[in-house]
């Protein structure tokens, strides 16, 4: 790991990983009936955020893909195998998530297979394939940077529980007793 990477152009770096990751959800959308991917989308219950809140997590987020992007993957170094592994670990997780929402009827909160140990499945897995990228690309700031989008990720988690509680009610605050927000803990 690096606390100042070399950024470049080039064919090996993580931007691989970002279009592995996005081709496979892609493709994952391919088989999704249109009423989930409606669904998926949702933000109307969520509360609306000021123009400058949201234009500076538009730029976090486009600076982070910029900075993946440039970043060479330390192939044949130990933090390359780390990281890959990680990243798979969540392109996988992510990728059962979408499946068990997918599956799960319009008017019913998801609740079955990961979301049985987790409430945010889906971005928990995100959180843990971009952290993958970081640690392949073997940078302090990357991580940095992703921890902190990961930290900024949790405002918009709880925006969501606001809206489900509103939405589905009783049956979405007895799964908030039982399942824990995030994996085996909060």
């Amino acid at each position: 790991m690096e606390l100042f990477p070399n950024l470049e152009i080039g064919l090996s770096n993580g931007w691989i990983l970002i279009v592995l990751f996005f081709g496979a959800y892609g493709i994952m959308l391919i088989f999704f009936p249109k009423n989930a991917i409606t669904r998926l989308y949702d933000r109307s219950g969520q509360r609306k955020y000021p123009l400058l809140r949201r234009l500076f997590v538009v730029i976090f987020v486009l600076l982070w893909f910029v900075f993946m992007s440039l970043t060479p993957l330390k192939i044949g170094d130990v933090v390359f195998v780390i990281g890959v592994s990680i990243f798979s670990l969540g392109l996988i997780g992510f990728l059962i998530a979408l499946d068990n929402f997918k599956n799960t009827p319009v008017d019913q909160p998801v609740t079955s297979g990961l979301y049985r140990i987790s409430r945010h499945p889906q971005q928990l897995a995100v959180s843990v394939s971009f952290l993958g990228i970081s640690i392949a690309i073997g940078s302090w700031p990357a991580f940095a940077v992703t921890i902190l989008g990961v930290i900024g990720a949790h405002k918009k988690i709880l925006a969501e529980e606001e809206a489900c509680l509103e939405q589905y009610g009783e049956s979405y605050k007895n799964y908030m007793e039982h399942i824990p927000r995030y994996f085996l803990f909060f």
